[in-house]
């Protein structure tokens, strides 16, 4: 029993381990992976914009619950850029200026969490102010890497 025990945790070691990219069979999963992350993380950021920009009532709570979704995927779709996973929508830049593109990844990642300060303060204005640099440092990855 203590060798299978060894066993297991070796090999969940092992698997825990591997690369992000080996948890794609395919680069189509890779790249659908990166889309569906990147496509709800959009709704939610799209949710807030309309709060923002006054095409709905504000809500205080609202802002706050899509805020945090839209902080939670920005974490997720960069597995989904790893080597062999070309395609998409992705510019070839991605994997040949791969150092720029993390500084991009990065600087999505701290305005989204700043993103989910603005709005769980409770005020308008300092969602709007988040929202606008949320929005260029999407719009700034987005004009590097990504095709339209």
């Amino acid at each position: 029993m203590i060798r299978f025990a060894s066993f297991a945790l070796a090999a969940a070691c092992a698997a825990m381990s591997l690369p992000a990219a080996a948890q794609f069979a395919k680069s189509e999963d890779a790249i659908k992976y990166r889309q569906s992350a990147l496509f709800v993380m959009g709704q939610h950021f799209g949710r807030l914009g309309a709060m923002a920009n006054g095409r709905v009532p504000y809500d205080a709570a609202a802002a706050a619950a899509n805020a945090e979704v839209v902080a939670d995927m920005a974490k997720l779709p960069w597995a989904g850029f790893g080597a062999g996973t070309e395609g998409g929508k992705a510019k070839p830049e991605v994997w040949k200026e791969a150092a720029k593109f993390k500084d991009h990844q990065d600087k999505v990642i701290a305005e989204t969490g700043k993103l989910v300060v603005a709005a769980k303060a409770g005020n308008i204005d300092a969602l709007k102010a988040q929202f606008g640099a949320t929005g260029a440092s999407c719009k700034a990855c987005h004009d590097s890497f990504r095709n339209q």
